[in-house]
């Protein structure tokens, strides 16, 4: 009898581990870089975030880079938070950003491929930008080639060493239970909730103390020490390029003061850290 009760709390065991963990799923892609092309890496813009003025100047900025690019752009990475807050109903969407949604199926009109990584505030995709902008949101990690490079590409959030109880509250918000559940609400009070508890969720990340050393930078040595070349995450609003044995981690920043920081990749120059003031 011991033998089974033991066998029988095993699987729930897992299931909390497994709900724990940082990493959901690890996407292989493969990406093609030909020659005179670049690959763009774009994460914490949160649109959304502030007065409408302000909002709109942050907007603009973007635009300006991902219409800029797109000539010669061979694979936009949108690596989480592109929105402030992010909720889609089977009927509604938040409003606002029309200019970048417009972009974005811009981009996939012109056969250039999107990959679009959930943060921890644009959690709330159900169909939308698959349906509307031919563009899967991934709820995990990507592992992707590009030109002979191997990339670890994750936004970031739960891979902090004391986010444990983030992990758990994501655990919740990405449920598929509860986020039909919540659809059940109008959207104009789920969406407001939402917002409310998006600005709640930007303010402690600012101000969170991760202690004495830097989780996001322990977990992409840790990659890099897997065989992998670059590791590229966000989350942390804090711009950052570090070199580890044969590889490098980058942290994309964000885009809610200036400058805001971006990343592109090509054959000629590697990676580089780029800026718009």
């Amino acid at each position: 009898m011991t033998e089974h009760k033991d066998s029988r709390r095993r699987p729930s065991g897992r299931y909390l581990i497994v709900m724990l963990e940082p990493v959901v799923s690890r996407a292989p892609i493969s990406v093609s870089l030909p020659a005179g092309s670049q690959v763009l890496f774009i994460s914490d813009v949160h649109l959304g975030y502030g007065t409408r003025e302000q909002d709109i100047e942050r907007e603009n900025r973007l635009l300006e880079v991902l219409q800029g690019a797109m000539q010669t752009c061979a694979h936009l990475f949108i690596v989480g938070d592109l929105f402030d807050l992010w909720f889609d109903y089977k009927r509604a969407i938040p409003r606002g950003h029309v200019r970048t949604l417009a972009c974005l199926r811009a981009y996939r009109d012109a056969g250039i491929p999107v990959t679009y990584l959930m943060g921890n505030h644009d959690f709330g995709h159900h169909s939308f930008f698959r349906d509307e902008l031919d563009i899967e949101v991934l709820g995990g990690d990507v592992i992707a080639d590009i030109d002979g490079k191997r990339f670890y590409v994750a936004h970031g959030d739960g891979k902090a060493h004391n986010d444990t109880g983030y992990l758990i509250l994501r655990s919740i918000l990405r449920n598929s239970l509860a986020q039909w559940l919540y659809r059940l609400l109008h959207p104009n009070l789920g969406i407001g909730l939402a917002s409310a508890t998006s600005h709640g969720s930007r303010e402690y990340t600012g101000q969170k103390d991760y202690g004495g050393s830097d989780g996001l930078r322990d977990f992409a040595c840790a990659r890099i020490d897997e065989g992998y070349d670059y590791v590229i995450m966000g989350h942390r609003h804090k711009a950052e390029e570090y070199h580890h044995n044969n590889g490098c981690y980058i942290n994309l920043g964000h885009w809610l003061s200036r400058p805001c920081t971006y990343g592109m990749f090509d054959h000629e120059h590697g990676f580089i850290l780029k800026s718009i003031s």
